[in-house]
């Protein structure tokens, strides 16, 4: 359930929510018999919104399309409907689920279909500052903070990159590394700032889409942007990639690409 790391954020179950957006996976390890029993792969993206009750545990879910390896279909589309239709019975929420040919490129960055384009101003790269960073037990929120320029203006928007961020998963204690992007409007948050808190999760335990959620409302509530966007890319673990994105309701945003690392 996702309540239970939302209760932790002051976020009351049925209660709205100051987000929306989805979590996107992609599974690059799917394959199926053919009826003639000729093994098939493909790359499924898998697209679980915000608001369904429950999210997914990504151990359960490599296991459960290790399943697919030994059953035979006789249409790729059957495939499809069947993950749809299992991710979405344990969601409580329609999944959307859409299978590209590994072999129409081998490029994956070619033949996923949640690829838009990066944002026309440059980002800050969080990680070229060169700043001291004291270790932390836990994320700490009292770290940001914000700063003003003159002839601020109310719609001014950046956009703040770090390719450094690092979780720790709470089911295996695995290191879980990512991207982390963010957009925010109206607010000027202190770079410096950003980072230092970033890197407070450094030995944090929480799920991706938990770290995701707590960054937006932590900065939603120590800078007040009028507007803002929280996606992470995390890189993949047993063939799967997880990549949550949160963002203001109504604040329109173009998501960041597929890394390098992915």
């Amino acid at each position: 359930p996702r309540s239970a790391g939302r209760a932790a954020l002051g976020l009351a179950p049925g209660g709205a929510l100051p987000f929306t957006g989805s979590d996107r996976w992609t599974a690059y390890e799917l394959s199926w018999l053919s009826s003639a029993g000729q093994p098939c792969v493909a790359i499924a993206t898998l697209e679980v919104p915000a608001d369904s009750p429950n999210l997914v545990e990504s151990k359960s879910l490599k296991l459960y399309l290790q399943g697919f390896c030994s059953e035979r279909f006789a249409q790729p589309d059957e495939v499809q409907t069947r993950i749809a239709r299992d991710l979405s019975t344990y969601a409580g929420a329609s999944v959307d689920v859409v299978l590209a040919d590994a072999a129409v490129s081998r490029d994956a960055a070619a033949v996923v279909s949640d690829l838009e384009p990066l944002p026309s101003a440059s980002p800050i790269d969080l990680d070229s500052l060169r700043i001291a960073v004291d270790r932390v037990p836990a994320p700490d929120a009292a770290l940001l903070g914000t700063r003003s320029e003159p002839n601020d203006r109310s719609d001014f928007e950046t956009t703040y990159t770090t390719d450094a961020f690092k979780s720790n998963c709470p089911v295996t204690g695995q290191p879980d590394f990512a991207r982390i992007w963010i957009r925010a409007r109206g607010a000027r948050i202190d770079p410096e700032s950003l980072l230092r808190y970033l890197v407070s999760y450094r030995d944090h335990a929480a799920l991706h889409e938990q770290c995701v959620e707590a960054i937006f409302c932590a900065v939603q509530e120590r800078c007040g942007p009028s507007g803002l966007a929280v996606a992470a890319r995390f890189t993949r673990r047993g063939g799967i990639d997880i990549n949550p994105q949160r963002h203001t309701p109504g604040y329109a945003v173009s998501w960041p690409q597929r890394t390098l690392r992915q």
